[in-house]
């Protein structure tokens, strides 16, 4: 496939790496390129089977509807633009373009998301819980997409909210932690995240499973059909 990945940062990087390990041809555009969204016009973007985003919330939604004008399929990894999904789904609808998003690609993130679900059932047996994340300096979101996920799975289960708490510091990748308490023990959850590879993988068989088809996708609903 032609892959075009926009975002040359760390996770970016290696998105770019292990495309061109599972030998497509590849092409990045980073934010000088791409300022103001101004490279991605139809004709740049024709020859591209799909787009990969791993940018800024800010960047993240004009590229979208550039990729909608231009019904190129589009895989999203950048979080912290969830407030523009509704609109954003509409317009690839009726457009008959493909998106897919998720807070995180990881296949090990998205394996503990499901244990999160079976674990939300202490908070009925007077268990109180927290959700804590952690994420290098430069992250600009927080809380971060998946502890929002984790927070949101948990209402659904238990119908009840946990705080969450963000720490940004040096480099760490992703750390992601559920615990629960009561008075006689204590559940604790944990997802690391040891390198990007996790992410960059799932982004690009998550590009390889959209094209050709058309709607709006969670990578949390499908991530087992890759």
């Amino acid at each position: 496939m032609q892959l075009l990945i926009l975002g040359q940062g760390k996770t970016g990087s290696q998105v770019a790496e292990v495309a061109r390990e599972r030998r497509h041809h590849v092409q990045t555009l980073g934010s000088i390129e791409n300022n103001n969204c101004q490279a991605l016009t139809p004709n740049f973007l024709d020859p591209f089977n799909a787009v990969i985003d791993f940018t800024t919330p800010t960047a993240a939604v004009p590229n979208i509807e550039a990729c909608i004008r231009a019904r190129k399929a589009i895989v999203i990894g950048t979080t912290g633009w969830y407030d523009h999904l509704p609109r954003l789904h509409e317009q690839a609808q009726s457009a008959g373009s493909a998106i897919l998003y998720g807070s995180n690609f990881s296949i090990g993130v998205n394996l503990f998301f499901e244990i999160v679900r079976t674990a939300a059932a202490a908070l009925n047996f007077d268990y109180s819980g927290q959700i804590f994340e952690r994420h290098h300096a430069e992250k600009k979101d927080a809380p971060s997409g998946t502890a929002m996920v984790m927070q949101k799975i948990i209402r659904e289960a238990a119908k009840k909210d946990l705080e969450i708490v963000s720490f940004r510091e040096g480099d760490a990748v992703g750390m992601h932690e559920l615990v629960f308490n009561s008075p006689a023990d204590r559940i604790y959850l944990c997802h690391d995240s040891k390198s990007r590879r996790g992410f960059a993988e799932g982004a690009v068989r998550a590009a390889e499973w959209l094209v050709g088809k058309t709607g709006v996708y969670d990578f949390r609903e499908i991530w087992r059909n890759l």
